[in-house]
Formats: C-alpha cells, sequence, structure tokens
C-alpha cells in the first residue's frame, strides 16, 4: 500500500499540465524580467543592460517566445568574474548571464518552485519562500536545549561547481513530467563560461549568479536532507551549510563518516576535510552564530 506522501508525489506529477508553454509565455516572460529588474546586477557578455533591454521589453520578450518554442533559443556563456571571499580566503567564482537568458532562467524557477518546494524538508531553510537565516538557526538553537550539543559540521567543497549535473536532471525527472523543461534546463547548465574571451562548456556545476541555481542547489541537497530524515538525524540546512545534531562525541564521529561517505559516493560531491568537523555547538559557528550554553551569540570574524 503507497504511503499518503507517495500518492500525494505522484497526484503532482500527473496533475502537471504543459509547463514549457507556461515559461515560454510572454506574460510568464513579463513577470520574470520585473524580477530581474528588481534585483538590477550587471551585464552579461553582450553588454545589454536590464536598462536597455527594458527600453525593448515587448519586442525582446516576443523574440524570446518564438526562440523558445522553436528551440532556435541558445544561452549564452556566462560573463565569469571573481569575488574575494571574506578575511582573504580565496575567491568565489560568480558567473553573470545576459539579461535574456536571466529572464529565461527566472521563468524556470517561478514556473517549477511551487512544484518543487513543498517537496523538500522542513529541515531547508535557504533560498526558500517564507524562510531565512534567522529560522535556521533558531532551529539550531531548539536542538542544542534539547539536550543534543555535538555537531557535525559539514563543509562542501566547491558545492556548485561540482554539482553532477546528470545526476541533477535525473532526479528533476522523479517529479517534473515535461522533458522539454528538463532539456531546456540542461542548456542551461552547459551555457559556458567565458573568460579572458575564452569560452569553456563545464560538465559540472550550477553557475552561481543564475537565478535558477538556488533552486537546482535545493534540489541536489535535498537528497542529502532524506537521507538524514531516513536515519532519524536532527538537522539544519541552509544551502550548503549543514550542521547535524547529537548526543556524544562518539555518535558525531560515526555520523560523520557515514554521511561524508554519502555525500561523495551517492552525491557525487566533495566534504572538505579540513574545514569540516565534530565539536560542541559552542565551537560551531553557523551563519555567522555560534550556539553557547542554548543561547544565540554572534561570531567573531
Amino acid at each position: 500500500m503507497q504511503k499518503e506522501s507517495e500518492v500525494s508525489e505522484i497526484n503532482l506529477f500527473n496533475n502537471q499540465q504543459s509547463l514549457f508553454e507556461r515559461i515560454c509565455s510572454v506574460e510568464q516572460l513579463a513577470l520574470a524580467f520585473k524580477a530581474v529588474k528588481s534585483n538590477g546586477g550587471a551585464p552579461g557578455i553582450d553588454g545589454v543592460t536590464v536598462e536597455e533591454f527594458a527600453r525593448k521589453l515587448p519586442q525582446e520578450l516576443s523574440r524570446l517566445k518564438k526562440e523558445l518554442e522553436s528551440w532556435t533559443y541558445k544561452p549564452s556563456p556566462v560573463r565569469r568574474v571573481e569575488i574575494p571571499k571574506p578575511g582573504g580566503a580565496g575567491v568565489r567564482l560568480l558567473g553573470i548571464p545576459i539579461v535574456s537568458d536571466r529572464v529565461v532562467h527566472t521563468a524556470i524557477k517561478t514556473v517549477l518552485e511551487p512544484i518543487l518546494d513543498p517537496l523538500f524538508s522542513k529541515n531547508s531553510y535557504g533560498f526558500r519562500p517564507g524562510k531565512n537565516q534567522r529560522q535556521a538557526v533558531e532551529a539550531a538553537q531548539e536542538i542544542v536545549q534539547s539536550g543534543k550539543e555535538y555537531v557535525v559540521d559539514i563543509d562542501l567543497s566547491k558545492f556548485f561547481d561540482r554539482i553532477h549535473q546528470d545526476r541533477l536532471i535525473s532526479r528533476l525527472g522523479l517529479f517534473i513530467n515535461d522533458k522539454r523543461v528538463l532539456r531546456l534546463i540542461g542548456m542551461t547548465l552547459r551555457s559556458g563560461i567565458m573568460k579572458d574571451g575564452l569560452v569553456t562548456i563545464p560538465t559540472e556545476g550550477s553557475v552561481q549568479g543564475s537565478p535558477l541555481s538556488p533552486l537546482l542547489s535545493n534540489v541536489v541537497l535535498d537528497e542529502l536532507d532524506k537521507e538524514l530524515e531516513s536515519r532519524g538525524l536532527e538537522f539544519c540546512r541552509f544551502a550548503d551549510d549543514c550542521n547535524i545534531f547529537v548526543g556524544s562525541q562518539a555518535a558525531a564521529e560515526r555520523v560523520m563518516r557515514s554521511i561524508t561517505k554519502f555525500i561523495e559516493k551517492r552525491l557525487k560531491l566533495v566534504v572538505n576535510q579540513e574545514k569540516s568537523k565534530v565539536a560542541l555547538s559552542k565551537f560551531v559557528k553557523f551563519l555567522g552564530m555560534t550556539i553557547i550554553a542554548g543561547t544565540i551569540a554572534i561570531s567573531a570574524n
């Protein structure tokens, strides 16, 4: 007999209608541009600004609709930029898509998020409607106050750059039945990266800087969430920042070993051994805060 959650997922899968047509509609693209405009941002490799795109908005949206529907749409490579990390800890690699691609990415996100987000774990707080960092830290505080003071602090090395694209598309296919949407997402993942005039086509990763990447990152890491829940573990995750809470040092070390194996073997990601650790909560920083004796304190840099 099927579980209620499995039945609801099957109904959700079967009730999807014309997702691709919704993404391609001028109305959806116009809503997407409104979001892109509000977020601002620098131009991509074509040099077209949001303001310039807006001046020819009806023509641009009509063009996008026709290109998408005829499969003549071809996303441009993103412009690679390097942003210094705080404290001199290296650089974060970002990619800036051209404005028209940002519109398409946002349209995909807007259509898929209401389908995917309800399936995500309640312990996931990053890049989700109605959830934020403060809620994540307060949830962690409640767990520590319940007596689980030992933290398995997992750091994923270059997470966005190492997302396994084929596994991501395969997992999306469990919930999205419109193969055209999956094909379109695959095109965005493989659009290329331009740096110093040279274009490379990535075989893994989802570019930070795309409006779609945060949703895709939650699709990838929801598999980790489901694994932790199946083991009865209490945890809080915000994007790729995940803390698991247990009652003893020995239990924490066991969890660290087994979850590291799951992440690297199943998810094809890499755990940064130097930055990951097992420790009491008062020695662990979570989203810039530390829980000391059950009380939230802002961590020093």
